[in-house]
């Protein structure tokens, strides 16, 4: 995994975002993850973007669905 502090070009903007929207201010782990596939990394943040968009359901419905789809399949994340 690539640091923070090493990051560049798509990688650094991809970290950046990560950081800007995440509650604690943090690049999470997750996100770190993907940090050699920087074109990857900015797919999924856009996915995410619209999968966590609020529509038929709030965020907070989302979070808890994919917190219970994560449970069952016994992921920390």
């Amino acid at each position: 995994m690539v640091d923070e502090s090493d990051a560049e070009g798509l990688l650094a903007v991809g970290y950046a975002t990560a950081k800007a929207l995440s509650p604690i201010g943090i690049v999470a782990p997750i996100i770190k993850t993907m940090s050699l596939r920087p074109d990857f990394l900015a797919a999924i943040q856009a996915a995410s973007r619209m999968h966590f968009t609020d529509g038929a359901l709030t965020r907070a419905q989302h979070e808890m669905v994919a917190s219970y789809v994560s449970a069952l399949n016994r992921c920390r994340y």
